[in-house]
């Protein structure tokens, strides 16, 4: 007898709300896209490109399923105002994607790296998420729950962050400190329902990597390390932060998703 299995499995976040930081470009972006086509209503924050942004918002459905708001991420107060700002757009907030990040492209032995540098890294990449998920779980914790579940938290790091990058040490700092983050919110907020995990990408074709990757010595010497032999493209990151926030990862918390082709092989 023939096994026939009928349906279709769905990755659906119909009726809750996201926000995702960064979300005019790069991962960001299509994360923001990969959440509205599974149903989420969307919120981002750009900080240089309002057209950009504008048109992502638009296409993605408008104002009253996708917003894009001004707003820098450096400080945790930033991150505050931005959870604020989601929350009274849209009512709720069920999932938290921290997306936005910087990655200073010139090498800088740590001997000579400016303390101006060193702040500039750490407030943008991990006090801004701070003042972030101090005001998303604030936020979860006071909302009814949806189907059991009061929230989603996705903080995206990198390799940087288990193998260390040299030249970079303010980057693969500020990225490390999100790996013992998310272990921690999730040792203290599963138990309330919330969900707390990291995406560690390694390397991305993005604007923040292109002149990298388009640099020959540069491009060949980081293609060695990736026995799939290219970068990630956007997509291939947004599908894993989308996972996480859906019920086909109901039993994952305090988990380091791994998406570098290979290239570090942690478990």
């Amino acid at each position: 007898m023939e096994n026939v299995i009928e349906g279709s499995i769905q990755l659906s976040l119909t009726g809750r709300t996201a926000l995702v930081t960064g979300g005019s470009r790069g991962i960001g972006a299509a994360t923001v896209q990969m959440f509205r086509q599974a149903g989420a209503r969307v919120f981002f924050n750009y900080r240089t490109t309002k057209a950009q942004a504008q048109k992502l918002a638009g296409s993605c459905g408008g104002e009253d399923l996708c917003r894009a708001a001004e707003q820098d991420l450096a400080t945790p107060e930033d991150g505050d105002a931005l959870v604020r700002s989601a929350v009274k757009a849209f009512g709720r907030l069920d999932c938290l994607v921290v997306n936005h990040g910087v990655w200073p492209p010139e090498d800088v032995p740590i001997g000579k790296m400016s303390v101006s540098q060193w702040r500039s890294t750490l407030g943008i990449n991990l006090d801004s998420t701070f003042g972030l998920v101090r005001a998303a779980v604030d936020q979860m914790q006071r909302q009814t729950p949806m189907a059991g579940v009061r929230g989603h938290i996705v903080l995206v790091a990198s390799t940087a962050a288990q193998r260390g990058e040299a030249f970079h040490a303010d980057y693969a700092a500020s990225k490390g400190a999100l790996v013992s983050l998310t272990k921690s919110l999730s040792s203290e907020l599963a138990g309330e329902g919330i969900y707390c995990n990291c995406v560690a990408p390694g390397w991305v074709d993005t604007e923040m990597s292109s002149a990298a990757l388009k640099h020959p010595e540069t491009s060949k010497r980081v293609l060695a390390t990736i026995p799939l032999g290219r970068p990630a493209r956007v997509e291939e990151i947004a599908g894993p932060i989308l996972f996480l926030c859906t019920p086909l990862a109901g039993f994952v918390s305090g988990e380091i998703f791994n998406v570098n082709g290979g290239a570090v092989l942690a478990g």
